[in-house]
């Protein structure tokens, strides 16, 4: 059985053997490698794709195929893949043929987070997350929940194989542990900064320039016009509820915005979009434990995980009529004051109504 490895184990046993070989050895038999993540891959499992697919093709000679899981709507994510010529296989094209070896990264399975079933074929789950998954029966997994990013666990089995970084994987790499990192207080472990260091020489500056620059669209400024106004500070704690969502991903930046209010501690959005609540929090608490407290919220009613600064989940919607969005609203709302130990009250808005009324006037 295949459990989580700590620092000094690989599944659960000790082992003097680098993971990189272990890994590259269990895929001597596989006439392919296919990488999957999560669903609406990040620049962190982009990389961390791309950084394993040149490790297997360059050790082992063997096709690569990388796939995205549904759509890539955040600006800087989109341009990351353009800029550096990601080739992405959407997931429900790929067809699974005997020999075919899958390596699950930035994720792990039965976490609600895919529009997949490649359980058959799975080999291997490389990942950061405290999220739980499914890892039963999986033959290799590295699970290694206190780093900051995948990329960096990437980046050390590419150091272990002495193997060169062409320019592209480097930014690529460097760019997912990045966004991991980025904010306070920082997740980074001494690994993390390893990675940091090694990979920034091999980096395309002004290509991770233009990145991190992305033109945003119109719908961008119109989410955070809609989540600013339906901001509800309770105490430490500024909820936002956005019930017209246009890409999932957004929920993250509007918590990522809010948490940088000076009197707040603990940041979450939650947003309709399609027929889902997306959720995303974020808390400036030193080992706030985000996504064992975002867990324990959303318990039942849906799936959700991450790490001690920030955490995201998801729910399905019975229903998407005004009124069972509200009495959802209205539960998560209640659970995470009680988790929080904040007593019950009525929030006060970020922006007064008076004076938005006053802004439409003028």
């Amino acid at each position: 059985m295949a459990r989580h490895s700590a620092d000094s184990e690989l599944n659960g046993s000790a082992t003097s053997t680098r993971r990189s070989e272990r890994f590259l050895a269990g895929l001597a038999d596989a006439s392919q490698v296919t990488f999957v993540s999560h669903v609406n891959p990040d620049p962190d499992s982009l990389g961390s794709m791309l950084g394993l697919a040149h490790l297997v093709e360059t050790r082992l000679g063997k096709p690569t195929r990388l796939t995205r899981d549904g759509l890539i709507n955040r600006a800087e994510n989109r341009a990351m893949v353009e800029l550096l010529e990601i080739e992405l296989t959407p997931v429900e094209d790929v067809v699974w043929q005997p020999g075919n070896a899958v390596v699950m990264v930035d994720s792990q399975p039965n976490t609600g987070r895919h529009t997949f079933d490649a359980s058959d074929s799975l080999y291997a789950v490389i990942d950061h997350h405290e999220t739980p998954g499914d890892l039963q029966d999986v033959p290799f997994v590295d699970v290694r929940r206190n780093l900051g990013a995948t990329c960096s666990l990437v980046t050390r089995y590419l150091r272990e194989q002495d193997i060169q970084v062409p320019t592209q994987i480097a930014t690529a790499l460097l760019y997912g542990i990045e966004t991991e990192l980025d904010g306070y207080p920082r997740e980074a472990s001494p690994l993390d900064d390893s990675a940091l260091l090694f990979l920034y020489p091999l980096a395309d500056k002004d290509v991770l320039a233009r990145i991190r620059n992305a033109r945003l669209p119109h719908p961008y400024f119109e989410c955070i016009l809609q989540a600013l106004q339906s901001s509800f500070i309770y105490d430490r704690l500024i909820i936002s509820w956005v019930n017209d969502l246009p890409q999932p991903e957004q929920a993250a930046e509007v918590a990522d915005f809010l948490i940088r209010y000076e009197e707040v501690e603990w940041a979450f959005c939650a947003g309709v979009h399609e027929d889902r609540l997306i959720l995303s929090m974020r808390t400036v608490k030193h080992q706030g434990r985000a996504g064992e407290l975002l867990r324990q919220v959303v318990g039942k009613l849906g799936k959700a995980g991450g790490h001690h600064r920030r955490a995201g989940g998801m729910i399905e919607l019975p229903s998407t009529a005004p009124s069972a969005i509200e009495d959802i609203q209205a539960e998560l709302r209640r659970r995470l004051l009680k988790a929080l130990h904040i007593d019950e009250c009525r929030g006060q808005r970020l922006v007064a109504l008076r004076e938005m009324l006053q802004n439409l006037q003028t």
